[in-house]
């Protein structure tokens, strides 16, 4: 079943935009600053011993500094997590990375954080789970989404 039917299935309320591939926040700015709400970047993190995983959905145009998010949440030393382990967890390539990849984390493997700008938005958009593809949904769909997965969402 395809993200966007299981989105519907669960009453979500979207819109999908189609546009050519995009790979970064500039990029997609070219294509999606048009689209309402807030618009997101995805970052997959591990810790230094690989042993934990991350999502990170922050908005598009804040500064992430990874020692001092590593600091804060008490883990040691986040570093971007390879291509092979979000394929592993997310079934995700990169550029596609969103917060509809977790679909696929049936271990509930993955630590999910927003950004609490995202939280305060009407609309989000990201990619789901393709980068030529920006979704625009109710933040709160959303969320209610995700949890209906088993996750625990944490705020930042």
């Amino acid at each position: 079943m395809s993200v966007t039917d299981l989105l519907k299935e669960a009453g979500c309320d979207f819109k999908v935009y189609d546009h050519p591939p995009v790979f970064t926040v500039d990029q997609a700015k070219q294509h999606t600053s048009h689209l309402p709400g807030v618009h997101c970047k995805n970052l997959f993190l591990r810790n230094r011993k690989g042993k934990q995983h991350f999502l990170f959905v922050f908005q598009e145009d804040r500064q992430v500094n990874l020692k001092d998010l590593s600091d804060s949440l008490g883990t040691s030393g986040l570093s971007f997590a390879s291509e092979e382990r979000l394929y592993k967890y997310l079934k995700l390539k990169p550029g596609s990375v969103g917060p509809l990849g977790l679909i696929h984390d049936c271990k509930k493997h993955v630590t999910v954080y927003f950004d609490q700008q995202i939280v305060e938005s009407e609309y989000s958009s990201f990619h789901p789970n393709i980068n030529t593809q920006t979704i625009v949904i109710k933040t709160k769909d959303l969320l209610r989404f995700i949890e209906s997965l088993g996750y625990t969402i944490h705020y930042i």
